[in-house]
């Protein structure tokens, strides 16, 4: 897909995008996550906006939009791979969000105070540290080098993802209070 000079989208929990252009893509995360690939040299890339690691059996599941899990949204990304002829090691990779977003409700206090890593998911049941544990997981399963990672932590972030440059702007700790805005 290839977009005007400067449009903007806003992507939903479950969307996945894969293209190119000058377009400028914004999301909201709290416990869910977000992957951007962006191809350097064919300046072309991809967002998408998991909900939770892998797809159940309820109802909801069934019917929820394929991107809503990390594990279909691979599938997404290797799908638009294929059709591009491109492969995993040619691609810059971030990954943003998995943030607990209620600190306080959290009932392990060693889950407390870890980063988002797979011994510490090992140690709570947190939404958003499962989501990060997951996405790395698949993305080392599927051959992607995690090139920069803001995750975990507490409270949200806001995304604009520049997918002519594969620039990825970070707002942290409200969607939307002020907070300061990194580009990663």
């Amino acid at each position: 897909m290839t977009t005007t000079p400067g449009t903007d989208r806003f992507l939903a929990i479950g969307e996945f995008f894969f293209g190119s252009g000058n377009l400028r893509i914004t999301t909201v995360l709290g416990t869910c996550v977000s992957i951007t690939l962006w191809h350097p040299i064919r300046r072309l890339g991809g967002i998408c906006h998991y909900l939770l690691p892998a797809r159940g059996d309820s109802i909801y599941a069934r019917n929820a939009p394929i991107g809503t899990y990390a594990e279909d949204v691979l599938r997404l990304y290797a799908d638009a791979l294929h059709q591009s002829e491109t492969t995993a090691d040619e691609y810059v990779v971030k990954m943003f969000g998995g943030g607990h977003m209620f600190p306080a409700q959290i009932v392990d206090v060693q889950c407390r105070n870890q980063p988002c890593s797979d011994a510490a998911r090992r140690l709570c049941a947190n939404v958003g540290c499962k989501n990060v544990s997951a996405g790395r997981r698949l993305l080392g399963e599927a051959g992607f080098a995690i090139a920069k990672e803001d995750v975990g932590g507490h409270g949200s972030r806001h995304l604009l993802f520049e997918l002519g440059s594969g620039d990825v702007w970070v707002r942290r700790g409200g969607a939307v209070a002020a907070g300061t805005t990194v580009r990663l």
